[in-house]
């Protein structure tokens, strides 16, 4: 039983972090329709600068995290100018847009690759080793900080969507992106602060994902991983990311602790497949035809 509430516990951290990349993707989705490819690359340059402010700048640990989620938040409002604003303008197909989505993942990856290297770096300590014991439970301080820093950051996001003014502009831009037009809502701002969020949010999951592991070119690639939990949960529902980036998470842990490590991402991409064969909608998501 101790072991299970353990697994089940590392499921909670990993997942949490999970829920952060996948919310990046589902706020895309919402608004423009489309999964968004490049945050994978967004997420790993997040990480990497996470990295060189800690490393080569030397600045605390909370303004080097402060500084990635903010880095990388402007990366992915110069990739939406740059990839997507221009088929948007020319209302070009959806197809066109992921196949962009996916150049931009690419070029992102080659460019820390020639620039800085395809060697693994690896983030200094900065929460003590020790983990916090309770009872016959260990729960790690990084996993811990993992979890609750998740939990701030999609409770503020669920605040602002929900209380402020800008955040019911991207609902209505969400629901009928023509209709807010007409009610005068600038959506062309909407899609920026959209990518924005989605973007700082993929930076904090990178400097945890890379506090957690290493950080590497490639490390974009996990993003499939938070693009199942928000298949799982619904494309383009906020709580259904959230709920199937944990769930996930947990399945993982389990898998890894009971059965092995190797058929981790076998189950994931598994789970995908029977997700989009039952439910593609997801567990909290509408069909794509009823999404005006």
């Amino acid at each position: 039983m101790t072991q299970l509430i353990q697994q089940l516990i590392n499921g909670l951290s990993i997942g949490s972090v999970y829920a952060l990349m996948a919310v990046g993707y589902s706020l895309v989705y919402s608004i423009m329709n489309f999964s968004n490819f490049a945050h994978g690359g967004v997420i790993m340059l997040g990480s990497y600068f996470g990295f060189f402010l800690l490393t080569l700048f030397k600045l605390p640990f909370t303004a080097a995290f402060l500084g990635a989620a903010l880095g990388a938040a402007v990366v992915a409002v110069i990739i939406e100018r740059v990839a997507y604003s221009p088929l948007r303008a020319r209302n070009a197909p959806f197809l066109y847009f992921i196949i962009s989505a996916m150049g931009a993942s690419i070029f992102l990856e080659n460019f820390v690759i020639a620039t800085i290297g395809p060697t693994f770096k690896t983030y200094p300590p900065v929460f003590p080793k020790e983990p916090f014991r309770f009872g016959p439970l260990f729960v790690g301080r990084l996993d811990m900080m993992m979890f609750l820093i998740s939990v701030v950051c999609l409770a503020a996001l669920v605040y602002f969507i929900d209380f402020t003014k800008t955040g019911k502009a991207i609902r209505a831009t969400a629901y009928n992106m023509r209709a807010s037009v007409l009610m005068g809502i600038n959506t062309d701002m909407v899609i920026i602060i959209v990518f924005g969020i989605g973007g700082a949010l993929a930076g904090i999951a990178g400097v945890l994902f890379g506090m957690k592991y290493t950080v590497y070119p490639q490390m974009g690639f996990i993003t499939l991983k938070s693009f199942i939990a928000a298949v799982f949960g619904g494309l383009g529902s906020l709580p259904g990311a959230v709920i199937g980036s944990i769930l996930l998470g947990v399945i993982e842990t389990l898998t890894s602790g009971y059965i092995s490590s190797q058929l981790r991402d076998l189950i994931s991409f598994s789970l995908l497949i029977i997700i989009l064969v039952i439910r593609p909608m997801g567990l909290m998501g509408r069909i794509t035809e009823e999404k005006a």
